[in-house]
């Protein structure tokens, strides 16, 4: 009996011991693959989720892209070169007579030079009616020629009757000599 028993332990410890073994070395590798497997099929579920997104943004992007190529297609074009100033200034001075504004006062300052851009600071004065100014301005924008407004001083006159005195300073931009022509 005592054999008996001994051949039935030794059988449950191998057992237990297969089984210990099954787990161990079958189970448990095969559970961390499948772990592993389920993690990269949701990465990459993920991924293309993501991609089918952005396929989606792509013919906005597209337009996007079409529109900035558009604004800078004709960038020399709106940098155009220095002798090109007194007809800038020429062309500042119909638009104020076209919108009826008095009193003016264009003044190109001192060119300041850099390497591929030259700029060119001009002051301009004049009075009308608020209305006026802001055509003024408006059609200043659609102008051919690259313009930054720096500063704009409004002041209404000193009695009210709905006269304005603009003072502003821009800055013109043209081409270096060496990149003329």
């Amino acid at each position: 009996m005592l054999f008996r028993e001994r051949k039935q332990i030794a059988i449950c410890v191998a057992a237990g011991a297969m089984i210990a073994a099954v787990v161990l070395f079958r189970y448990l590798p095969l559970r961390q693959r499948m772990k592993a497997v389920k993690q990269a099929k949701t990465a990459q579920t993920l991924a293309i989720s993501k991609a089918s997104m952005q396929r989606a943004q792509l013919p906005v992007i597209k337009e996007k892209l079409l529109k900035l190529q558009q604004t800078v297609e004709n960038y020399k074009a709106n940098i155009p070169a220095q002798r090109d100033l007194g007809v800038f200034l020429h062309r500042i001075a119909d638009l104020m007579n076209e919108h009826n504004l008095r009193e003016q006062v264009i003044a190109p300052g001192k060119e300041i030079a850099a390497e591929q851009l030259n700029c060119i600071p001009v002051d301009m004065q004049c009075k009308g009616k608020l209305p006026q100014v802001f055509e003024f301005y408006k059609r200043m924008q659609k102008l051919n020629r690259l313009i930054r407004i720096e500063q704009l001083r409004l002041v209404n006159d000193s009695d009210f009757s709905g006269e304005v005195s603009m003072q502003t300073k821009v800055v013109i931009y043209c081409r270096p000599q060496t990149e003329q022509g």
